[in-house]
């Protein structure tokens, strides 16, 4: 299983960006997939989930309302939406297929993690 995320970038707080992730390898619609991000010096945390047919999705309370999660099952892919970014979302962002269809917040339920992608938010 092959994931690739990429659309990261440089982007001032207001602003948005569209993060794609690339899936293969297996089946894709029978499994979730989460968007996760990393900090300098924090621990990775659960950024958004969605189920593996798309009528379920997740949102962490700190993206909520501003970051929206989306799949083309028919492309093997994964997006994220994120408008009105904050500084505080500067992170690398990784897309992570789940052992199960249904998504979950732990990084242990998530067994093929892509490569990250920089966001960077300027004040």
């Amino acid at each position: 299983v092959q994931l690739q995320a990429y659309g990261g970038g440089l982007v001032q707080a207001g602003g948005s960006l569209r993060l794609s992730c690339a899936a293969s390898g297996r089946t894709f619609s029978n499994y979730a997939i989460a968007w996760f991000r990393q900090a300098p010096g924090k621990e990775r945390e659960f950024v958004a989930g969605i189920g593996g047919r798309g009528g379920t999705t997740y949102n962490a309370d700190a993206v909520e309302g501003r970051f929206t999660i989306s799949r083309d099952n028919a492309n093997n892919m994964v997006y994220l939406q994120m408008n009105g970014l904050k500084p505080e979302d500067t992170a690398v962002y990784y897309c992570a297929s789940g052992s199960t269809s249904w998504p979950r917040t732990f990084t242990d339920d998530y067994d093929y993690w892509g490569h990250g992608t920089l966001v960077t938010v300027s004040s």
